[in-house]
């Protein structure tokens, strides 16, 4: 008769402390999946390439976040049901039936403090360094339970599939592009990042989705040498132009035959006329094409990465680009390139160069017809399409389908166009406000 309040006080203890542990191994379970799942894989990386074997491991089992979620939710679900079944048993056999209600109550308060809220906020707060040191225990559990998460895996995309929804293992939710520009976005708001430091990452970060197309200077503003002209008359203009490298034609400007570097020029210039006893008149004699170096053209289609690459592979940072046909289209240049990052760059021979954008007292921005749709978007944080155009004149020009008046106003994506001067055909300047 003794013997069962013993047996009930020992398994009484051994319930208990399994109930126990079971709430450590559910905490364990929540804070690791939290910490793997935010953890920053950039981080993780340094510490890696730093000796940290965890944040290796922990790089290694985030590569496929579905296995690992599935894992870690089949071992926090074991022990969650199994914890609560026992406090229910322990529960009953103390106080009867109303044990049920009473093992529910203590139960959820348990798992939802220190199962739930209080491993899951440590993880957030210290996520690499909890992803490094759970991720070895973590890798043995998704091993265990590798061949029952495949076959749940299996059956939930039979089920989706059913239904219509097709889902690739493979991808990830959000780019990584996305995220950067995200966190950015969202520092920014918040006043962590400044506003041009994240102009300057977004701008690197889409190199390779622009084309050369989209910010070469086009081929009616470009400055060129006629290797027909007088030599007198090409110094003159390599001295008066802001350029230190200007194409040089013959006959035709489509007919690029080279490109002239101001210091080539004035070298050889120099060591004519010094050389010569005749002086300055022997600069009639001067042929402008010896020192023409060889045009390099590229594709007007090239991305803005790949052409930077190739810039610096051939150490050259001028190029003229040129449609399918192979016609002639603009120049670009790897200081065009460069302001895409750092914006708009002037030196000692442009320090009156007018500003692309400018706000008038009317708070209306007058701006540039050639200027591209990002760079406006970029310098008043605006969302105006880009799909369509790539200067804001080529986009007014494309809504109205027409070539427009000045003074004529136009209303669309939520902004008032009105074109403020029309060279030839082209619109040079337009004010722009947003409604």
């Amino acid at each position: 008769m003794e013997a069962a309040p013993h047996a009930l006080d020992i398994t009484f203890w051994i319930t208990a402390g399994a109930i126990l542990g079971l709430l450590v191994l559910s905490g364990f379970f929540s804070g690791s999946e939290t910490a793997l799942t935010a953890a920053s894989r950039g981080k993780l990386r340094a510490q890696a390439e730093k000796g940290s074997a965890g944040a290796g491991v922990a790089l290694k089992i985030t590569e496929d976040n579905e296995r690992l979620i599935g894992s870690v939710l089949l071992g926090n679900n074991l022990v969650n049901i199994l914890a609560a079944s026992l406090a229910t048993a322990l529960f009953t056999r103390l106080f009867g039936e109303s044990g049920v209600a009473l093992a529910t109550l203590v139960m959820t308060l348990l798992v939802l403090v220190f199962a739930e809220v209080l491993p899951k906020t440590y993880a957030i707060t210290n996520a690499e360094a909890a992803a490094s040191r759970t991720a070895p225990v973590i890798l043995v559990v998704i091993k265990v339970f590798n061949p029952i998460v495949a076959a749940v895996r299996w059956f939930v995309r039979l089920i989706l599939r059913c239904v219509g929804v097709q889902t690739d293992p493979d991808s990830h939710i959000l780019a990584v592009r996305d995220e950067i520009a995200g966190a950015l976005y969202l520092g920014q708001s918040e006043g962590v990042v400044e506003k041009e430091d994240r102009d300057r990452i977004l701008g690197a970060l889409d190199l390779g989705e622009r084309a050369v197309e989209e910010i070469m200077l086009h081929r009616s503003r470009i400055e060129m040498i006629d290797a027909e002209a007088d030599p007198e008359a090409i110094l003159h203009q390599c001295l008066e132009s802001n350029h230190t490298r200007l194409p040089l034609y013959r006959d035709d400007p489509d007919n690029i035959i080279g490109v002239v570097h101001a210091k080539d020029l004035l070298r050889a210039m120099h060591k004519l006329v010094t050389g010569s006893t005749e002086g300055a008149k022997s600069l009639k004699d001067f042929d402008v094409c010896s020192i023409a170096r060889k045009p390099y053209f590229v594709p007007e289609t090239t991305t803005l990465d790949d052409q930077m690459r190739q810039f610096l592979r051939m150490r050259s940072h001028f190029a003229m680009v040129v449609d399918e046909y192979g016609t002639l289209e603009g120049l670009i240049t790897l200081e065009d390139i460069l302001e895409e990052i750092v914006g708009e760059i002037t030196d000692e021979f442009d320090p009156d160069a007018e500003h692309p954008i400018r706000k008038t007292e009317d708070n209306q921005f007058l701006v540039d017809g050639a200027m591209t749709i990002r760079d406006l978007n970029r310098a008043t944080d605006w969302t105006l399409p880009d799909e369509a155009a790539n200067t804001v004149a080529g986009l007014v020009i494309h809504e109205a389908q027409m070539i427009p008046k000045v003074d004529q106003v136009f209303i669309f994506h939520g902004f008032r166009f009105q074109v403020v001067a029309r060279k030839d055909n082209r619109v040079t300047k337009l004010k722009v406000r947003k409604l």
